[in-house]
């Protein structure tokens, strides 16, 4: 399989973890791809031209990062990163879909700063997307997950948010959530691929 994706995306560095943690890294070939590249092939293979996106063998596109982490655990016998007990699976979903809320407002605030000029910034459509990103780390703050021998797709998806924080904002997550920092040391230091696909600032 054929992984489209970018060393510093969020969304991509989930399948990566995932895939390491299912033991399929060494079935998917990793391919960078440019998106501001009109002739690479991502938009043909995703139409919104958005990764990442796994091609298998047939030439089927799976997309985006929560669909290919279901297919990854479909692969791997199913019930691994994805639980089958209800309350598990929907507590899972549940925390994945808060985590990669936050990864959208947090890659808006870079793409904001990245291609629109100073002149055509709007301020309270910036303070609306840090906003988002600062209350969904707040409720996590709260109430961080427990953190299980097989981590599930919420943690692993919490686990990028932090990472993509520290890689595009400095960490400054870090001084005011200590029950998360807590945390991520622990998912660090229990999943070898969190280290494995840190890209550094």
């Amino acid at each position: 399989m054929i992984l489209k994706s970018s060393p510093a995306s969020p969304f991509g560095r989930k399948v990566r973890i995932a895939a390491g943690l299912l033991g399929l890294a060494d079935k998917i070939d990793v391919r960078e791809t440019d998106l501001n590249d009109p002739a690479d092939s991502i938009r043909t293979q995703n139409p919104v031209g958005k990764i990442p996106a796994l091609i298998l063998d047939d030439g089927t596109a799976y997309y985006d990062s929560r669909v290919i982490l279901e297919y990854l655990d479909h692969l791997a016998g199913g019930g691994r990163i994805i639980p089958r007990d209800p309350k598990a699976r929907f507590e899972a979903l549940r925390l994945q879909a808060l985590c990669d809320g936050i990864l959208d407002a947090s890659l808006m605030l870079v793409y904001e700063g990245r291609y629109r000029p100073a002149e055509m910034k709007v301020q309270s459509w910036v303070d609306r997307q840090a906003d988002k990103a600062a209350r969904g780390l707040t409720a996590l703050e709260a109430a961080p997950p427990a953190l299980t021998p097989m981590p599930d797709v919420g943690q692993i998806a919490l686990a990028c948010v932090l990472g993509y924080r520290d890689l595009r904002f400095g960490g400054e997550w870090r001084k005011n959530h200590p029950r998360l920092l807590a945390w991520l040391d622990k998912f660090s230091a229990q999943v070898p691929a969190f280290a494995a696909t840190a890209v550094k600032p």
